[in-house]
């Protein structure tokens, strides 16, 4: 417990050495500092570091690569999303200040700057972007377990249609893997489809029940060896139909966005940029994105893997059979990404095309998937803003509870509007041990008590409960205070804060 803190990293970008200089002196107690004189140093910098930087403060007007430049490019990358942004420029007009915040930025100094100002502003935008990383490193587990959960049920599915069709059920992951590269490049080269993180691991997840539909197929045409006649051919086309029919009879869940994209790909997986394709010949963008890029996945899959109609296509030949249009015509920007990312799709696939596999084998690959799953990190607020959905669901349906959250760095108390309201204390509070309006409310030996108890949980046994004496609307009482300790995940676990509720006679 007695390791020292690391400092937040600040980042300094700023022509001039003396306006460079005198943040330096306003930061430097606090804050370990890192200077660049324009936005290209700054660039070099922010991509050695990362999210190792906690916050840059950025001037505008600089030679080489100016700040609006710098920011388009974070913008651009997604980096604006994990390192926040406060410009500080002389430059005052409207325009400036409404580009900096259109860019990204999270805040706007005017130069000359007043220290007091600076040095807050700075404090409470890296403790605003703490918490944020904070409340995402709690649910990762949470959010991965319920995504595995929905991946092992849907690849079971997916598997039992793939076995009947004699295939190896790797299919399923090559799609998933395809799939989810095409979407992150196809989302950095354009706004157009307007996919978030949330629809791009959606389309994912359902593109593996984009064949559902063959479970209706009888076995003689779906397993036969060689060519299908002109009427096999035409059965073995409904499985478009049959699987989006299958999902538009889940009366229950049919409202449920991944139901909806589920169907589109089940339905229009075999329709062509031209108007080519089946069932419904839909052409150009009356094709949902979800489908084109599933079927674009399909067909370079199929290219690459041995049928029992046909031997495997090299990764090279299967590539420039689709951008010849040998295989159909698809969506010159999904054409482009495919060009671009050829090289990582072989690579994966390799890691994937490991032979005749056993179910145990299987298991495994599908799990070192999931422990390297399709999130985003430059998307890291989209989950964020999920994770407080999910807990402001869970602790509305509580009556008359105090919920609170604490964290160790920055240190910062949170309490719920109802639990600050029957304390007499404020909602949020930094250094919460030297709150007065706190330590009226809770006695210094009751909160001691509460840390000493938090200290003796492990990462194992994180809970904890305690009885306290607190005062709720100005008189003391017993309260049930009932806690979840976050320790870190490193060798030597850390104490990172605690979440929990307290529970009063009222």
């Amino acid at each position: 417990m007695g390791n020292e803190v690391r400092k937040e990293r600040v980042l300094l970008v700023d022509d001039s050495q003396l306006n460079r200089a005198m943040l330096a002196e306003i930061l430097a107690g606090e804050f370990e500092i890192l200077e660049a004189e324009n936005g290209a140093e700054a660039l070099k910098l922010i991509q050695k570091y990362e999210t190792g930087i906690s916050l840059i403060l950025l001037d505008i007007m600089m030679p080489v690569m100016d700040g609006f430049e710098l920011l388009a490019i974070m913008n651009k990358n997604h980096w604006i999303e994990n390192i926040p942004v406060i410009m500080i420029s002389a430059e005052n007009g409207s325009a400036y200040v409404d580009w900096a915040y259109e860019l990204g930025a999270t805040d706007y100094i005017s130069r000359p700057f007043d220290a007091k100002v600076v040095q807050r502003r700075v404090q409470n935008t890296i403790m605003l972007y703490a918490k944020q990383r904070h409340l995402i490193g709690l649910v990762t587990d949470q959010v991965y377990d319920r995504a595995k959960g929905n991946w092992i049920l849907v690849s079971i599915l997916s598997h039992i249609v793939e076995f009947r069709n004699g295939e190896s059920g790797l299919h399923v992951m090559h799609i998933n893997a395809i799939t989810g590269i095409l979407l992150e490049c196809l989302a950095k080269k354009t706004d157009k489809y307007g996919l978030s993180w949330t629809d791009r691991s959606m389309i994912t997840l359902a593109s593996s029940l984009h064949d559902i539909g063959k479970i209706g197929i009888d076995d003689r045409i779906l397993n036969k060896p060689g060519k299908l006649t002109k009427e096999e051919y035409e059965i073995m086309k409904t499985h478009a139909q049959i699987g989006a029919s299958m999902l538009s009879q889940i009366d229950f869940y049919k409202n449920e966005k991944l139901v909806k994209i589920a169907y589109e790909i089940c339905r229009w997986h075999h329709e062509r940029y031209d108007g080519k394709g089946y069932p419904d010949g839909l052409k150009g963008e009356e094709i949902p994105i979800s489908a084109q890029v599933v079927a674009l996945a399909d067909v370079y899959d199929a290219l690459v893997s041995e049928r029992v109609y046909k031997p495997a296509y090299s990764h090279n030949q299967a590539i420039q059979m689709i951008l010849n249009g040998e295989c159909g015509a698809f969506n010159p920007l999904l054409l482009e990404c495919l060009v671009e990312i050829q090289d990582r799709i072989a690579k994966e696939l390799e890691l994937r095309s490991v032979g005749d596999q056993n179910i145990r084998q299987m298991r495994n690959v599908a799990d070192e998937l999931l422990q390297r799953p399709e999130f985003s990190v430059a998307e890291r607020t989209q989950q964020q803003l999920e994770y407080e959905r999910m807990k402001d669901k869970f602790f509305s349906s509580l009556s008359k509870e105090i919920r609170y959250e604490y964290t160790a760095q920055p240190l910062m108390l949170t309490i719920s509007k109802w639990g600050a309201k029957v304390l007499g204390v404020d909602e949020v509070m930094l250094e919460p041990e030297k709150n007065e309006k706190l330590l009226e409310a809770i006695p210094p030996a009751e909160i001691k008590k509460l840390r000493e108890s938090f200290l003796r949980t492990t990462p194992e046994n994180p809970e904890v409960e305690n009885v306290c004496q607190m005062r709720i609307h100005g008189r003391f009482q017993e309260c049930r205070v009932i806690s979840r300790v976050i320790w870190s995940n490193e060798t030597l676990p850390q104490y990172k804060g605690s979440i929990g509720r307290i529970l009063t006679e009222e």
